[in-house]
């Protein structure tokens, strides 16, 4: 398959997985759970528990009561004693929730993003100050934490994909029958790709990705990739590639 006709193809498919129907208990993904309330803090937490198996991550977020992010942080701490996720401990899901009930009370996710990106208009450096941000507000070291809130890298060489946090801003940006589109102060144009292993072995496999490392660079490279197919919106064809591998329609 050459490029034009995997352009055609991811096209095809962008129009046709822009559909609520995509998201259900059938086939499921944490951007079901993330629009039944539409609100950036509990959009981030399901961000960013949104690695492993679908059915678990969806299973997980319907057990949490993110109403806690109102409350006491001593309610918080009683009440999520039975709350653990793969890497995380309960004590780590509990730093998250009292970690963005502060930020909640300072200044909205969007705002706090926006401040690292407005300069450059790059969404890396947004990102780079919302971690600083969160590891400041409520410091809590532990390997379950780190994993989950990621960390601002050395240099990009060294630097992994974060795809949970470029999902999640896709999800905060862009606007369509899926994405939740609730931010306005950063451009569409200027998201990256959300690359998990899968979503990198199909774009090699569909020829839109030469690199071999598994990194930031490669999520530059894809990005880039997609530009050139539609400047003010590469994202877009971040779900349909996905569902796509996830299908099995094209074997990775």
């Amino acid at each position: 398959m050459n490029l034009s006709e995997v352009k055609a193809l991811l096209d095809a498919e962008v129009e046709k997985r822009n559909n609520v129907t995509e998201l259900s208990y059938n086939r499921p993904d944490p951007l079901l759970v993330a629009s039944r309330y539409r609100d950036e803090s509990i959009a981030l937490i399901c961000a960013l528990f949104g690695y492993g198996n679908a059915g678990q991550i969806v299973k997980f977020l319907d057990s949490l009561d993110f109403s806690l992010l109102e409350t006491s942080e001593e309610k918080i701490h009683k009440t999520m004693k039975r709350h653990y996720y793969r890497f995380q401990k309960y004590e780590d899901v509990t730093a998250l929730f009292i970690a963005l009930k502060r930020l909640k009370e300072e200044d909205s996710i969007e705002y706090i993003f926006y401040q690292g990106y407005r300069k450059e208009r790059n969404i890396l450096d947004g990102l780079w100050h919302f971690i600083e941000r969160i590891k400041n507000i409520y410091p809590h070291q532990t390997q379950g934490y780190a994993f989950l809130i990621g960390k601002i890298p050395q240099r990009m060489s060294s630097s992994g994909t974060y795809k949970r946090y470029m999902m999640y801003l896709r999800w905060m940006v862009r606007s369509d029958d899926l994405d939740m589109g609730l931010w306005s102060k950063i451009e569409k144009k200027d998201l990256l790709m959300p690359l998990d292993t899968h979503t990198f072995k199909m774009s090699r496999k569909l020829g839109l990705l030469k690199r071999k490392s598994y990194d930031m660079k490669a999520v530059l490279e894809l990005t880039e990739r997609f530009r050139r197919w539609d400047n003010e919106d590469p994202v877009k064809y971040d779900f349909a590639l996905y569902r796509l591998g996830q299908e099995k329609q094209i074997s990775p």
